[in-house]
């Protein structure tokens, strides 16, 4: 099958062990150059590893090497460098959704098991009732009420600690295949190989770039375009604590960006959306990155067309990436997630067997494999047999190949909703509302929705005799799921589709909400 040949990387870019030596490299070559910001605080790439370094010393007296540590917290400086600290002590981190439930959050500290769990001041209450819950750890308190930047900044500089390449370094969570979270794991080679991929298909320079990341730093986008691509950059980082479209836009021209991290469409839209949009200066925007949901295509023009500047679409998963993206010079397709980075395989194979390669044009599973991606799943040797064989993982990802070798996504094996660019598994909204007391029966399913790019529908069967309104409802929701999973829509029926060998049918549902305003 033709196919292009993806670009590679440009050798005047640097290779490193780990990304800690990554910011070793920067903080001795760049001393005083803007490294991180935060609204209106700022490290220099000299204080970012010097505040690392210190935190990194407490970490290790707490013998944290080879185990875990669990974080609860908003993006801030201070998570930045809890963060790269636990990654320099040689510990495993582990940066969960803080405003999850305790029904939603305590399992995932259960399977962590940490060692410590670092918080910020506003979750730490929080932190300290799931630490008795789960093994008693260290709890941590950086910022007010704990340790301050400054603390770390006034103690006397020691050298960063490095960690090795083999070390596990990072656990994001997931959905498995049964909706129950499962965490992916990774090797500071894994990440090393990311930046080495996303600088021979991105290739932003060395020493120049203004970067601005929205997205959370518990999810693995925000993790890598605020903590490791920028680093291996050597460049400037702008992190906002929350995405507020006003805000956003406002810091595009304040801090004079020239990379936006971005994200889903969901939040392109909500930008474009904003009343201040029109007037935002965007004069030094070049680059705009767009994933975790497809983009419109009028989206993508009316943005280029606004700004002046490229948005481009990847595609990568928690379990690694990137896995396709279109190249920042050359030919983008629009519509595509674009061709696979260079050093990496992915196929498009058969869905009965997932051994035979598709032709292009031929719809399948498709599968890749490569330096940047997890080998497993922690605790979960199951899930491991069965999405990782013969070294390729299984994305449960549909998809097909053009004749140049560019990559449409066409469907999702699993039934996964992504509100915002968080996925979203239906079965554990479903197994919620099953256990409402009024509740015969329910299924959720995804509904398109312009800001979001899909949001939760939920179509609910009452048993015989019983009343239940659409508030009271989403109020048992809302105390039991984190508010992107709450739904949206809910529609009350009196029985639910079925297939031919009686389980309910989504496929119906989801045509049903397709077909009428949702």
């Amino acid at each position: 099958m033709p196919r292009v040949i993806p670009p590679s990387r440009d050798p005047s870019y640097p290779e490193f062990p780990t990304i800690v030596h990554a910011l070793a490299y920067a903080a001795a070559h760049r001393r005083d150059a803007q490294a991180l910001a935060c609204l209106d605080r700022e490290l220099t790439y000299g204080q970012y590893e010097q505040a690392v370094a210190a935190l990194a010393r407490t970490f290790a007296e707490s013998g944290i090497a080879g185990e875990r540590i669990a974080y609860l917290m908003r993006n801030s400086l201070e998570m930045a460098i809890g963060l790269y600290a636990g990654m320099a002590a040689r510990a495993q981190v582990a940066p969960l959704n803080p405003t999850y439930t305790d029904r939603e959050i305590e399992p995932l500290v259960r399977d962590v098991d940490p060692r410590l769990i670092v918080c910020d001041s506003e979750f730490a209450d929080r932190a300290r009732k799931l630490a008795q819950l789960t093994g008693q750890p260290k709890v941590i308190v950086l910022g007010p009420d704990g340790v301050t930047v400054e603390q770390l900044l006034s103690t006397p500089a020691s050298a960063l600690p490095l960690p090795e390449p083999d070390d596990l370094c990072a656990l994001f969570f997931t959905g498995g295949t049964t909706g129950l979270p499962k965490g992916a794991e990774h090797r500071h080679a894994n990440l090393m190989a990311f930046c080495y991929a996303v600088a021979a298909i991105w290739p932003l320079p060395l020493d120049a770039e203004r970067i601005l990341n929205v997205a959370p730093l518990f999810h693995i986008w925000g993790f890598c375009y605020t903590l490791i691509f920028p680093v291996y950059l050597r460049a400037f980082i702008d992190l906002l604590p929350a995405y507020k479209p006003a805000a956003v836009l406002e810091e595009f021209q304040k801090r004079r960006i020239t990379t936006f991290a971005g994200g889903p469409a969901a939040l392109y839209m909500g930008l474009r959306a904003n009343e201040n949009f029109a007037n935002t200066d965007f004069s030094s925007l070049r680059v705009c990155l767009s994933g975790g949901a497809a983009c419109p295509v009028e989206l993508i023009h009316s943005w280029e067309r606004t700004t002046g500047s490229r948005l481009l679409e990847g595609w990568g998963m928690s379990e690694g990436a990137p896995i396709h993206s279109n190249p920042l010079h050359g030919l983008r397709k629009i519509g595509s997630v674009g061709i696979v980075a260079a050093g990496y395989e992915a196929e498009v194979v058969d869905l009965e067997t997932g051994t035979r390669v598709m032709p292009a044009g031929e719809r399948g599973e498709i599968r890749v494999r490569g330096p940047q991606f997890t080998k497993g799943y922690r605790n979960r040797p199951e899930e491991n047999a069965r999405q990782i064989r013969d070294g390729w993982l299984y994305t449960g990802d549909i998809g097909y190949y053009d004749d140049d070798g560019y990559m449409f996504l066409v469907d999702r094996k699993k039934e996964m909703i992504i509100v915002g660019g968080f996925n979203v598994y239906p079965r554990e909204i479903d197994e919620l509302l099953f256990k409402h007391p009024a509740i015969l029966e329910a299924a959720t399913v995804g509904a398109l929705d312009s800001f979001s790019g899909e949001v939760v529908k939920a179509f609910v069967v009452l048993k015989p005799g019983a009343s239940l309104g659409a508030d009271e409802l989403l109020d048992y929701c809302k105390q039991n799921l984190v508010k992107y999973k709450w739904p949206k829509h809910i529609v009350f029926v009196d029985a639910l589709p079925r297939t031919g060998v009686g389980k309910i049918d989504k496929r119906a549902l989801k045509a049903r909400t397709e077909s009428t305003p949702s």
